[in-house]
């Protein structure tokens, strides 16, 4: 006879994986003999392994009782289903991987490769991060609500950024969400910028109405005091 301990011993499992299999009830439990041991047989052993050589393969346990007894050809068949599963499991981590992956490349998991560059030289231009994140958000509405005009709108943008008066605009409004509402910079900030517009043939793909205003309404903290002002001075001098 063999005890409990000999029997995972041999079975090269822990005696608290014994117990388990005794709860799930996967491996018969004994009675006690007269000194109240439970006294294992050569049996018990034989399931033991079996039950330890499945689980090792990735067999989930609820599966496993009805494998031990199961002829040659029900048990490939299992084999085979359950190594589907675990193909498909496979490639969903792969999936996740990839975009944990993503994750650490920043913004290149919720936008576009054009958009995440448009939006790393708004970053090496200094830019702050506010202003960054509402631009990326502004953005991921962007595709989602019109990827045509998102891609046209972004070629576009990278190309202004090639102009120096557009780069200081770009950071004068950043700098001006924090300005009181009264700041005499306000004005003057508010006629360069309609002069820069002026300047230009008529509005492309940021001129779409519909989706400017969806960002304005969706974006949390996407105007301020000072903002709705120069809002005003824009559009009336």
């Amino acid at each position: 006879m063999i005890t409990i301990g000999r029997l995972a011993d041999y079975a090269g499992v822990t005696v608290k994986a014994v117990r388990h299999y005794h709860e799930r009830g996967l491996l018969a439990e004994p009675g006690r003999d007269s000194s109240g041991y439970r006294r294992y047989t050569a049996q018990h052993a034989i399931d033991l392994v079996k039950i330890r050589t499945l689980a090792a393969a990735g067999v989930p346990l609820a599966r496993i009782k009805d494998l031990l007894d199961a002829d040659e050809d029900t048990l490939a068949g299992a084999i085979a289903e359950i190594d589907d599963d675990l193909r498909e499991r496979i490639a969903q981590l792969r999936r996740t991987r990839g975009q944990l992956a993503q994750l650490r490349g920043g913004d290149r998991l919720f936008v576009s490769p054009e958009v995440a560059g448009y939006l790393d030289e708004l970053r090496e231009l200094g830019v702050s991060e506010r202003q960054l994140r509402l631009e990326r958000d502004g953005w991921i509405l962007m595709q989602t609500a019109s990827p045509e005009d998102a891609a046209a709108w972004v070629a576009e943008k990278r190309e202004l950024l090639a102009d120096p008066e557009f780069r200081a605009l770009c950071l004068d409004h950043d700098a001006a969400y924090d300005w009181s509402p009264d700041d005499p910079r306000l004005p003057a900030l508010a006629e360069r910028t309609r002069n820069w517009f002026a300047e230009r043939p008529g509005p492309g793909a940021a001129g779409n109405p519909a989706i400017a205003r969806l960002a304005a309404e969706s974006l949390p903290g996407a105007s301020s005091p000072a903002w709705d002002r120069l809002a005003r001075l824009m559009e009336n001098p």
